[in-house]
C-alpha cells in the first residue's frame, strides 16, 4: 500500500470544500489544506473532519503569495510518498476514486506522473465540449519531484524526467455556479494575462482585437462542437470569446501607453 497525500489551498470555499475533502476519504492517507485567510466557514468545515477523522487533516494558514506560491508552500509540507494536488472545487468522481484506490494497492510507477481529466460543471450543466473536456492536467506525482510556476494558470516544472500516465476516471471541477461570477473572474484572469505578456514583451494589434475573439467563439463553439452542450455550451463559449477581447485590449494599451 502507498501512501498519498492530498494537497490543498483555500480562500473562502464553504461551498466546495466539504465534497471536496468527502472525496477524499479512503484514498488520501492525508490531507494538507493551506488556508490564506477564509473568512466564511472554510475552516469550520475543516475542524469538522479533523474530529471526525483523528489525524487525517491538517490545517494551515499561510499569507497569500500567488496561486504557485501558494501552492509551493503547500507541497512543501509533502516530504515523501505521493502527491495529489486537488482544488477545492474539485472532487473525485467514484471510478476516479476506485482507480486510484486500485494503483494504492498495486503500486504507483517510480518514475511517473499521473494526469486526470476534469470535467466541468458549468452552471449546473457539465460540458463535454467545446474544449472544456478532457481538460487534462497532470495532477499525481512523486513528492519532491515538481515545483509550480506562472501568474494565471500557474503550470508544472518537475525536477527530474518522468513519463505521463493518463489515468481512469474524471476530476468533477464544479468551476462556476453564475454566469456573473464567470464573468468577473474573466476580467480578472484576462487583465493578469495581458499584464504578464506585456512584460514579456508580447505586443497586440488593432486587428488580433478583432480576430482573435471570433477565432476564439468559432473555434470553441462550432470547430470543438461546444453547441452540442446547449445554452450552458454558448454562454460559455461566449465568455471565452470576452476574455480574449479584454485581453488584447488590455495588452494594447500597455503596449501604447
Amino acid at each position: 500500500m502507498q501512501h498519498i497525500t492530498a494537497v490543498i489551498i483555500t480562500l473562502n470555499e464553504e461551498r466546495n470544500i466539504g465534497r471536496c475533502l468527502q472525496s477524499l476519504i479512503d484514498v488520501a492517507d492525508h490531507v494538507v489544506v493551506v488556508d490564506s485567510g477564509s473568512t466564511d466557514a472554510t475552516e469550520t468545515i475543516c475542524r469538522q473532519f479533523i474530529e471526525s477523522h483523528t489525524g487525517w487533516l491538517t490545517f494551515l494558514y499561510h499569507a497569500w503569495e500567488g496561486y504557485a506560491g501558494q501552492k509551493n508552500y503547500a507541497n512543501s509540507m509533502v516530504s515523501d510518498g505521493w502527491l495529489l494536488s486537488i482544488d477545492a472545487d474539485e472532487a473525485l468522481s467514484e471510478p476516479l476514486r476506485q482507480q486510484l484506490i486500485q494503483h494504492k494497492q498495486q503500486g504507483f510507477a517510480q518514475d511517473t506522473a499521473y494526469s486526470l481529466c476534469r470535467l466541468n460543471n458549468y452552471c449546473g450543466h457539465w460540458l463535454h465540449h467545446g474544449g472544456w473536456y478532457p481538460d487534462e492536467a497532470v495532477r499525481l506525482w512523486p513528492a519532491g519531484t515538481a515545483v509550480w510556476d506562472g501568474v494565471v494558470h500557474e503550470t508544472l516544472t518537475f525536477k527530474r524526467p518522468l513519463h505521463q500516465q493518463r489515468m481512469v476516471g474524471d476530476l468533477l471541477h464544479y468551476t462556476y455556479y453564475s454566469v456573473e461570477e464567470h464573468a468577473q473572474r474573466t476580467m480578472k484572469y484576462a487583465i493578469l494575462a495581458a499584464e504578464k505578456a506585456h512584460q514579456q514583451g508580447k505586443r497586440a494589434s488593432r486587428s488580433a482585437i478583432v480576430f482573435k475573439p471570433l477565432w476564439t467563439f468559432v473555434n470553441k463553439y462550432v470547430m470543438r462542437l461546444g453547441f452540442l452542450d446547449g445554452m450552458a455550451g454558448y454562454v460559455a463559449c461566449r465568455i471565452s470569446a470576452e476574455y480574449t477581447l479584454l485581453k488584447y485590449s488590455r495588452l494594447y494599451e500597455l503596449n501604447h501607453q
